[in-house]
């Protein structure tokens, strides 16, 4: 009988220590590197969520990634909603800072991407609350970068960085002739 109960007081130490140790690494895992999340509506499709109400694609959001908001055209991200930071959206990266985009929609028919910004669109048009709305997006509003689509099995990829056609900016900021510099 004092085995047993000696076995239990082991059995319950060792998973309270390992419980003390398992939550602060998922913590900093989430935190830190990366998380999933489902992807709703069809404002991305058909890259993601192709087959419409019926199912929902389940993504891997890197954090890591974008830890110093290192974003690239074609990129899909994950960020807080510019009208509504309680709501978190899925989009593409159509432009970024000192691109020169043709808009979709917006107020202005061309728009300077500014600096510390960039632009993103849904790969549905008409169906996306987006830049084409709102304007260009701060980066700071970024918290991942979709990297893989691990749900439903059938649809398991990596996600690779792609411009829809026609989507590419006007003037890009890494083609910008170079500025003389002075002596």
């Amino acid at each position: 009988m004092a085995q047993s109960s000696a076995f239990r007081r082991r059995c319950a130490q060792a998973f309270v220590s390992g419980f003390f140790v398992a939550v602060p690494v998922t913590v900093t895992v989430l935190d830190r590197l990366a998380y999933i999340a489902r992807v709703e509506g069809a404002s991305m499709q058909p890259s993601l969520n192709p087959e419409g109400q019926t199912a929902s694609d389940v993504v891997l959001l890197s954090r890591w990634s974008v830890r110093d908001y290192q974003v690239q055209r074609g990129d899909i991200v994950s960020l807080l909603s510019p009208k509504n930071p309680r709501q978190k959206i899925i989009k593409r990266v159509i432009g970024l800072e000192g691109d020169l985009v043709k808009t979709r929609g917006y107020k202005n028919r061309y728009v300077k991407v500014p600096d510390g910004h960039f632009w993103i669109e849904g790969d549905h048009h008409g169906h996306s609350l987006d830049s084409n709305s709102f304007g260009p997006v701060s980066l700071g509003l970024v918290h991942g970068r979709a990297s893989h689509i691990i749900w439903p099995p059938h649809r398991w990829q990596r996600i690779t960085p792609s411009l829809p056609g026609g989507r590419v900016p006007l003037l890009h900021h890494d083609r910008l002739p170079p500025r003389d510099q002075e002596d």
